[in-house]
């Protein structure tokens, strides 16, 4: 049977559309949930979100339980190899604006010289029932890396970044990108044209971030092959306004 993550490594290779959400609750009833239903994968949101290495120790075994992938966007590179030891399928680095940093990430992912500390005890490793080699190989299949681009600096070097070699994806921060170019409107023209120039690049995979009920044909026609659409605060959020909505008009119909 094909795990997860080797089948979302592959999905990205092959340019597969995927929709996914961004997890900011550390809870793994959460992942349970959603991870169940028809969502492509998952992220959780450990830069701006309250996640540490047990919580999302705990989100991915609820992952695991319903064969949902689900990527980590770290605050900073130190905390790679603690999501890929708990059984990530990709990290998400934000604030990628070179090649030289783009080239110590790929590194950081996989076992190697320079690279991550290797184990094969924890969840990732089968908790120690694969062998060496076969750990090394698993590893290789279902690894993923992807880059946000979210920096006017990094929009300057995108063509070296793209062309790193062992990158998976690079994701389109908009917010980010919005604010590095001075602008307030994450649907400006500006942001627009510039991250439609990031999903056009050629190399790697590119995904984009979406609100909740934003259409995405625009952005798959550009280049774009997963989507991380809003948050399951959105959900609640959304869920609770129709129940709202629903009061007041049986209210206003007394």
């Amino acid at each position: 049977m094909i795990s997860a993550n080797v089948r979302f490594k592959q999905a990205l290779a092959d340019r597969k559309l995927m929709v996914g959400s961004f997890i900011k609750t550390p809870h793994p009833i959460v992942v349970e949930v959603l991870g169940a239903g028809p969502l492509d994968f998952l992220v959780l949101d450990a830069e701006h979100a309250p996640f540490d290495r047990t919580t999302i120790d705990a989100c991915l075994m609820a992952a695991r339980a319903v064969d949902c992938p689900v990527v980590v966007r770290v605050p900073d590179p130190s905390w790679i190899l603690g999501a890929l030891d708990c059984g990530a399928a990709a990290v998400m680095v934000p604030h990628v604006v070179s090649r030289a940093q783009a080239d110590a990430l790929v590194r950081a992912i996989h076992y190697g010289p320079g690279g991550r500390g290797f184990t094969a005890s924890p969840r990732a490793g089968g908790y120690g029932t694969r062998k060496l080699q076969e750990h090394l190989e698993q590893t290789a299949r279902e690894v993923s890396l992807i880059a946000q681009i979210e920096d006017a600096e990094g929009v300057d070097n995108l063509a070296e970044i793209a062309a790193t070699p062992g990158l998976d994806a690079l994701f389109v921060g908009r917010a980010d990108l919005t604010v590095s170019y001075g602008l307030s409107d994450l649907f400006s023209e500006k942001t627009t044209e510039i991250s439609r120039r990031v999903l056009g690049v050629k190399g790697p995979a590119t995904g984009v971030f979406c609100a909740p009920n934003e259409d995405i044909s625009p952005w798959v026609a550009a280049g774009a092959s997963f989507v991380v659409a809003g948050s399951e605060h959105n959900f609640l959020a959304a869920g609770g306004a129709a129940l709202g909505r629903m009061r007041d008009s049986v209210a206003g119909g007394k």
